[in-house]
């Protein structure tokens, strides 16, 4: 582990243990996207068991917590609930005991660091120089969870004025922190491309159009996108990550279907990308003498940080872990619907480190074998504390 400043941790032990038994209980009963409802029932429990004005049912399955005086500054913070559809390898004894279900990025941890955070900041209330409201959100994993609270208006009464969050970090050891003024994590879109052919035999290729060969052609074409559409000063990156087509080894399939991701850092590049990728399929398709059909559709947004708020992150979690422990550069091309929050409001979204090779906790997010440093909880609660004490206190 990093080393940290003499102020790093002041959670008591006491704290520490209730901090892990909440992250081990959510991990070993982890919940799909909008089914948050063991979870969400005892995150509203708690929350008012704290004092808090609670709000259930927000964009589905979301719970609201608020504290505060009404007049001044309102932060939001977030912490994501939902699990992933993936089976846990890990053989521990908080393993998941829901079959086919797991928390396999994070998101345990993050309703854990919320609760603790909330019941610090209840027992300070009459030192708050204005209003919490904690946003714990269903669906981050491919629901839109964020976008669905907001239309349920968790970003008013009363208005919020900036938003954080954070995410437990495998590719940080635990004791760093990383901090991204900008864009720090992906737009991400998903496409659906069926080519659409003439079918055949295999020994007559001439009598067909070959629909596997013009997917073939469009998978290479796609790449030039990246390569000489977009400034080689920014990033995107486009996927084929699934073909289908074909029924046996001597048929000319008629159609085939590609499944894909689009990633862009930039707002106008991510304007114009999707006509890039058209552009690119009609060509080729016009070429082979095919036809096709696109379903495009926008995921999340680029995820955006900024400068001001980062600037109070990178300060507050320096006095927790130490400034040679901020780390600057790390972002991702991953996506998150917390940017949905930051287009609105300003903010910033940072990285908590929680990996440690020595213990083997070094599997990727969304692996059936992730697991984190649970040393990186009460940093996280701290770090979180004192970002709120400090932007409550103007």
């Amino acid at each position: 582990m990093a080393e940290s400043s003499e102020n790093a941790n002041q959670l008591s032990q006491s704290e520490i243990e209730r901090l892990i038994a909440d992250r081990r209980d959510f991990h070993r009963h982890p919940e799909l996207r909008y089914s948050e409802r063991r979870t969400a029932g005892i995150v509203a429990e708690r929350l008012a068991s704290h004092g808090y004005e609670v709000e259930t049912e927000v964009g589905r399955t979301g719970v609201v917590g608020l504290l505060g005086r009404a007049e001044g500054r309102t932060l939001l913070y977030r912490a994501d609930m939902d699990a992933l559809p993936i089976q846990e390898e890990n053989q521990v004894d908080y393993r998941s005991q829901t079959d086919g279900v797991m928390h396999a990025c994070g998101h345990d941890a993050h309703i854990a660091i919320g609760l603790a955070v909330a019941k610090r900041l209840s027992e300070e209330r009459e030192a708050l120089g204005g209003n919490i409201k904690f946003a714990f959100q269903p669906a981050e994993e491919g629901g839109n969870g964020a976008l669905a609270m907001i239309e349920d208006g968790v970003l008013e009464s009363p208005k919020v004025t900036a938003a954080v969050g954070l995410h437990v970090w495998n590719n940080l050891p635990v004791g760093k922190v990383g901090v991204y003024r900008g864009a720090m994590m992906a737009a991400v879109d998903e496409f659906e491309l069926t080519v659409e052919g003439v079918g055949g035999h295999g020994a007559m290729p001439h009598q067909t159009v070959d629909a596997i060969v013009t997917a073939a052609q469009i998978v290479i074409a796609l790449q030039t996108i990246v390569s000489r559409n977009v400034s080689p000063l920014d990033s995107a990156v486009v996927t084929v990550g699934h073909i289908s087509a074909g029924s046996a080894f001597n048929v000319i399939s008629r159609t085939a279907t590609l499944r894909g991701t689009v990633r862009t850092f930039d707002r106008e590049t991510h304007a114009k990308i999707p006509e890039m990728v058209e552009r690119v399929i009609r060509g080729v398709c016009e070429s082979m003498g095919a036809s096709y059909r696109l379903d495009y559709v926008r995921q999340t947004l680029p995820l955006i940080n900024n400068e001001e708020i980062c600037e109070l992150v990178a300060e507050c979690a320096a006095e927790v872990v130490g400034r040679e422990n901020i780390v600057a550069d790390e972002r991702t091309m991953g996506g998150e619907d917390m940017s949905y929050f930051l287009e609105r409001v300003h903010g910033c979204y940072f990285f908590l480190g929680s990996r440690n090779q020595e213990r083997g906790l070094t599997h990727p997010h969304h692996s059936p074998r992730f697991d984190i440093d649970e040393r990186a909880l009460a940093l996280g609660v701290e770090i979180m504390t004192r970002i709120a004490r400090r932007y409550l206190s103007v």
